[in-house]
């Protein structure tokens, strides 16, 4: 039996499961995020035989006090407890200062992390480049032919890096009948209708039109831009994306617990969202960017490449896309999002609550994991932005 409550390890109810067709919706979620693997197919992201070490000393956050958008005061403690939030780890130049789970939780829990497997995944891209394995500036096509007459026919892997790709598709994550429910139905994420056959994400990228403007000039974020890439990938890498993140990233960077993927009913990988790991394995990932790459003196990711995510994104394109007016003034590159300019820091974003917010000014990597009932929560999202703010001035 599996539980629905909020409370992850009280006893389930015995008339309620968490299945496929209800583990994202609240308050079954706050079980499903953190036992995908007993709620769909998944492949293991295996960790390293050498975790890198993570030094701490504890720091007292919980009430640090900051001035939400709404313009009242609140506190970090009772941020995590009004947003649902699971976890919050912060790093400080190398240490981990503050810890915290929530109900469930623990140090060895694995959560999924949404759309963050994207940052993952454009990281990633670096590292195929560095060897010679990706070219992101050549054709799609190149790699992945079968796409030929669709929408990724006539666009370049930095167009699916940057999600400046001219695709008719609104991801919408409410929309019953929409792009997104079709995109998850051939994903083995959702359930499809009586009638509807669900078919296979790879069959379903290939029926993905254009608008008919040229690529490359309008931010538009689309989850299946991410999937293609990782089909790039395992087309450059001649293996499967699960094998590629853990041999050329996850294992290199030295993590401590095992990693999982979801599959689809084809065993293709959920790319752009289907990662499930633990808080401390994923503040070491922030903590490698944060290094320029570099763990334990080893150069995982290309200091070049990091360089890219931090100093470009089309200012211009951002401005033409879909979140600029949540986000005025705001860049993109490879699935890295700068939120504010005037700080040197790069965040990814999940929805249902996932962040991860490297901030090189004050050297202090944060991870936070939540389980919103809605998809999206801008208000929540601000509200946590403006707790980072407040958390980084005061190690600063």
């Amino acid at each position: 039996m599996r539980p629905t409550d909020i409370m992850r390890g009280s006893p389930p109810a015995p008339e309620a499961q968490v299945t496929r067709a209800n583990w994202r919706s609240f308050p079954a979620i706050r079980w499903g995020f953190t036992h995908t693997r007993e709620v769909l197919p998944t492949a293991e992201v295996r960790r390293s035989t050498h975790p890198s070490p993570m030094p701490s000393a504890r720091r007292e956050l919980q009430k640090l006090g900051f001035t939400a958008p709404d313009g009242k005061r609140t506190t970090i403690e009772a941020t995590l407890r009004e947003t649902f939030a699971d976890t919050l780890l912060v790093m400080h130049r190398g240490t981990l200062i503050h810890e915290w789970y929530g109900d469930g939780m623990t140090a060895t829990t694995p959560h999924l992390i949404c759309s963050i497997s994207k940052a993952i995944a454009g990281t990633l891209g670096g590292i195929l480049a560095a060897r010679g394995l990706l070219d992101p500036e050549a054709r799609v096509v190149r790699y992945v032919p079968e796409l030929e007459t669709s929408v990724y026919g006539g666009c370049t892997v930095r167009n699916l890096l940057d999600m400046a790709v001219a695709i008719k598709f609104e991801e919408d994550y409410e929309d019953p009948a929409g792009d997104v429910a079709r995109y998850r139905f051939s994903s083995g994420w959702d359930v499809p209708p009586p009638g509807v056959d669900p078919s296979h994400q790879r069959a379903y990228l290939t029926t993905l039109r254009g608008t008919g403007k040229p690529h490359g000039k309008v931010f538009h974020y689309v989850s299946t831009n991410t999937e293609v890439l990782g089909w790039v990938y395992e087309r450059a890498c001649g293996m499967p994306y699960h094998r590629i993140l853990s041999e050329y990233l996850w294992q290199p960077l030295g993590a401590e617990e095992d990693g999982s993927l979801t599959l689809d009913s084809h065993g293709m990988g959920r790319i752009a969202g289907g990662i499930s790991v633990t808080a401390r394995d994923l503040i070491r990932f922030g903590e490698m960017i944060r290094c320029r790459g570099v763990v334990e003196g080893r150069q995982v990711v290309p200091g070049w490449w990091i360089d890219d995510i931090r100093e470009n994104g089309d200012p211009k394109a951002w401005a033409d896309g879909d979140l600029a007016e949540f986000f005025p003034g705001a860049r993109y590159r490879s699935k890295w999002f700068t939120i504010d300019p005037s700080r040197n820091a790069l965040t990814a974003i999940g929805i249902h609550g996932q962040h991860l917010y490297v901030d090189l000014d004050s050297d202090t990597v944060i991870v936070k994991l939540a389980t919103q009932p809605k998809a999206m929560d801008v208000p929540i999202d601000q509200r946590w932005f403006a707790a980072f703010s407040a958390i980084t001035a005061h190690l600063a």
